[in-house]
């Protein structure tokens, strides 16, 4: 198989592969999801995911068992490096098989892992063969042109996906300072309140119902101003951001869980409103 085709397997089957994940989620949520990981319409892990079980699995076309087993490992292997490699690289778990049976990880279960055999046997008998004949009627230079068009749009929407999540790491980085500032003063609060309880044992008889602590104005000022921070950080995260949490309903961040649920809550709420 020639780099050429490969290319143009790889942006095929990636498209094909997003339109069956909106496909899933709008029976699902009843609505529309952008269930890539970028922006565009392509989810890469099917373009490579298909273009390596044509390359390398083809041959077996003739041994259905064969092709099926094959499809099952270099799928899940597949799956399983791509969701480790991604949690490494933004310290955040994507999807999560943690409640499905026999799984490794989280990334990758059994279930999945047999459903996608069967997806890829079924394209390599009956799908292959008709997107290669559809590719082939398209003149080379045309489809030199094409790739070319689409690899810059994939490039340029990487870039953007990646300047977001690194945007949005940042934001719960920034979210947990105030969220660990606001509980230090609830702990100082606490503490001070505690402490007048002990002071109003050893002095009086007086009810512990009775007993009220006054917050400084200082402290009062600084709760406001958290809060208002924390509002106005929601403002700034990005779209791209934004739709990821909605492309990925089971996205858990490694640094920021509380944030990422407490940020996720906020948006539950937005979309409920609209």
């Amino acid at each position: 198989m020639s780099i050429y085709y490969s290319i143009l397997y790889f942006f095929v089957y990636g498209f094909l592969g997003w339109c069956t994940e909106v496909i899933f989620a709008a029976f699902k949520q009843h609505r529309f999801v952008n269930r890539g990981f970028l922006n565009g319409p392509i989810c890469p892990i099917y373009g490579v995911g298909v273009t390596l079980v044509i390359a390398c699995l083809e041959a077996f076309q003739s041994n259905l068992l064969l092709l099926y087993i094959s499809s099952v490992i270099l799928v899940t292997v597949l799956e399983g490096v791509t969701g480790w490699a991604m949690d490494k690289l933004f310290h955040n778990k994507w999807w999560d098989y943690s409640k499905l049976p026999f799984n490794i990880g989280g990334y990758v279960c059994l279930l999945f892992s047999l459903i996608w055999g069967v997806a890829c046997v079924f394209i390599v008998y009956f799908v292959h063969p008709l997107i290669h004949q559809v590719l082939s009627l398209i003149p080379h230079t045309a489809g030199i042109a094409l790739i070319a068009i689409l690899g810059i749009a994939l490039l340029s929407d990487i870039i953007v996906t990646t300047s977001a999540i690194v945007k949005f790491n940042q934001y719960l980085e920034r979210l947990k300072h105030i969220t660990d500032e606001l509980h230090a003063i609830s702990n100082q609060i606490g503490a001070e309140l505690y402490q007048n309880v002990l002071d109003m044992q050893e002095s009086s008889r007086q009810k512990l119902d009775d007993v009220k602590l006054e917050v400084s104005e200082e402290i009062r000022m600084q709760i406001v101003e958290l809060k208002t921070r924390a509002q106005n950080l929601g403002e700034k995260v990005p779209k791209p951001a934004r739709r990821l949490l909605k492309a990925f309903p089971k996205l858990e961040s490694r640094n920021y869980k509380a944030q990422l649920e407490l940020f996720r809550q906020k948006l539950e709420q937005h979309l409920g409103r609209h």
